[in-house]
């Protein structure tokens, strides 16, 4: 996700660069001044924004609130696929039970979803 608005930035950076090196036209005057060049620059920004970026906040934002909400029998599944109960937090890690007297330790970042709280709420993440 990173690199493809990495892509575009500097692709809409080279856009602008050229429209500004192509100056005014041979009659003299540039037709609508030099803000008529930068209009769809920020068009293109606002929905770089709106479509890209402004989303990817706010799943991270809340892929963080649910890190920092991971409490002891939480049932998780991690990125890699592997299901378990919390049995205990750490700062940057969680221990989990995955099967009878087998327990492993990942990171916290690496927790991808609360499959069910202790509460017994079912929070599934899809995508």
């Amino acid at each position: 996700m990173q690199h493809s608005v990495k892509r575009i930035g500097a692709i809409l950076l080279l856009t602008a660069t050229n429209a500004l090196a192509m100056g005014p036209s041979p009659g003299g005057q540039a037709e609508g001044g030099g803000f008529a060049l930068f209009v769809p620059l920020l068009l293109m920004v606002a929905v770089l924004y709106l479509f890209m970026i402004r989303p990817a906040q706010k799943k991270q934002k809340e892929k963080d609130r649910m890190l920092k909400a991971l409490k002891k029998g939480d049932r998780i599944v991690t990125t890699g696929g592997i299901y378990g109960e919390i049995q205990q937090v750490k700062d940057n890690t969680v221990i989990l039970r995955v099967a009878d007297n087998v327990k492993i330790e990942v990171q916290r970042s690496s927790v991808g979803a609360i499959v069910a709280s202790k509460g017994g709420d079912s929070e599934s993440e899809e995508g």
